[in-house]
């Protein structure tokens, strides 16, 4: 008989499956501490304003700075995690006005509103994150940048549906996106520090001139639409020949109707 030949298995050394489990426990142990540090920047700020420093910081969230500088590198480690907390606040808020149903000024209004909701309601974290006096060094992941980006991208996954829907080239889609997210932008960082309007009435401006710049690009492709009235993506679009009345408040060119 032939002899049985033994597959060899490697063997793990005594206690290395304990040793990852307690790695696993510090990595997550440290991720709550951060997570914790961040929360904490974010009462100082609200607290003592944009200018916020390291030792207002340390002292809200109870420990000394040397403990803080042990899960961030340095301020700017620290202004990158607290600006991407801001960008999920924010984004957390936008999903539901960016997803939900309406007439187009509803959609329009609802999206500048939540916005200019979170800059209010936050104003000094705003400062922070954007102005970016408390950084130490150059940042390489700029949450400011991600956060416009993202909101640009769901904006012109949004507006390419309905240039599609309605038989329209949708490749300016994405740059209109990013412009109207930096006119947005613009504006509520001048409200902010002017507040000589309030934030209604600057929603109502925003809503207006974005709302006749999507208008403009439609007329000139023929396209009537009423902003107050839902725009579904399954309607039917239907040609109205110029000079033939389809109704009294329906002008020639390509009318909506469902």
């Amino acid at each position: 008989m032939g002899s049985v030949s033994h597959i060899s298995r490697p063997v793990k050394a005594a206690g290395e499956g304990r040793g990852d489990a307690r790695r696993e426990r510090w990595r997550e142990h440290r991720q709550a501490r951060r997570a914790e540090f961040v929360e904490a920047a974010v009462r100082a700020i609200r607290e003592h304003g944009a200018d916020v420093g390291m030792d207002e910081i340390a002292a809200t969230a109870g420990v000394s700075k040397p403990v803080l500088y042990r899960h961030f590198s340095d301020k700017s480690d620290l202004y990158v995690a607290v600006g991407e907390w801001g960008a999920e606040l924010l984004m957390n808020r936008l999903r539901p006005a960016l997803g939900g149903q309406g007439s187009p000024n509803e959609r329009i209004r609802r999206i500048i509103g939540v916005y200019l909701g979170v800059i209010e309601e936050f104003p000094d974290l705003y400062r922070f994150v954007v102005r970016r006096n408390f950084t130490d060094r150059p940042v390489t992941q700029d949450p400011v940048v991600a956060e416009k980006t993202v909101i640009a991208n769901s904006l012109s996954r949004l507006l390419g549906e309905y240039m599609r829907a309605l038989g329209l080239d949708s490749g300016g889609v994405e740059a209109w996106s990013h412009g109207l997210v930096g006119m947005v932008q613009a504006s509520g960082d001048w409200w902010l520090d002017r507040q000589s309007m309030s934030r209604e009435n600057l929603t109502d401006y925003l809503a207006q001139i974005i709302w006749y710049g999507i208008d403009g690009v439609l007329r000139s492709a023929g396209i009537v639409l009423d902003p107050d009235e839902p725009l579904e993506l399954d309607a039917v679009l239907r040609v109205v020949p110029d000079g033939e009345d389809d109704s009294p408040d329906d002008p020639p060119g390509l009318a909506l109707h469902r």
